[in-house]
């Protein structure tokens, strides 16, 4: 099980992210772009995902992944419940929410520079 103390120092370590709180919610940003949000009781988290792509990540495991409400659905948005996540999927989960939204150059800088490796244990040449 993962909690929002597990996600915090990932998220924050990641460059251009900050935290805020948003109506009594934790939500991680770029700039003005939210790409990670918990639920106010900390239970499940919002994260940038490809639309096109997220029927098929909740069909997959729908004890896991929930559809956004429906007022996020218009955004690239998925969510997850914590207690259904392993400290692995939730690297990969947060890493890639986060690489939505950065621009290129700041991906490409953070593989270049072993941060990847480094942060989360994962090979950039096996992605």
């Amino acid at each position: 099980m993962v909690t929002i103390d597990d996600v915090r120092p990932l998220a924050l370590a990641l460059p251009r992210s900050d935290e805020a709180l948003v109506r009594d919610r934790v939500k991680f940003r770029v700039g003005r772009i939210v790409w990670l949000a918990f639920s106010r009781d900390e239970t499940t988290m919002g994260f940038a995902f490809p639309k096109e792509e997220r029927e098929a990540l909740v069909a997959s495991d729908p004890d896991t992944f929930l559809l956004p409400s429906a007022s996020d659905m218009r955004y690239h948005w998925a969510v997850v419940r914590l207690e259904r996540l392993d400290r692995p999927e939730m690297v990969e989960i947060v890493v890639d929410a986060w690489r939505m939204v950065v621009p290129k150059r700041v991906w490409r800088e953070f593989v270049d520079a072993g941060a990847e490796a480094a942060l989360t244990g994962i090979d950039p040449e096996t992605r």
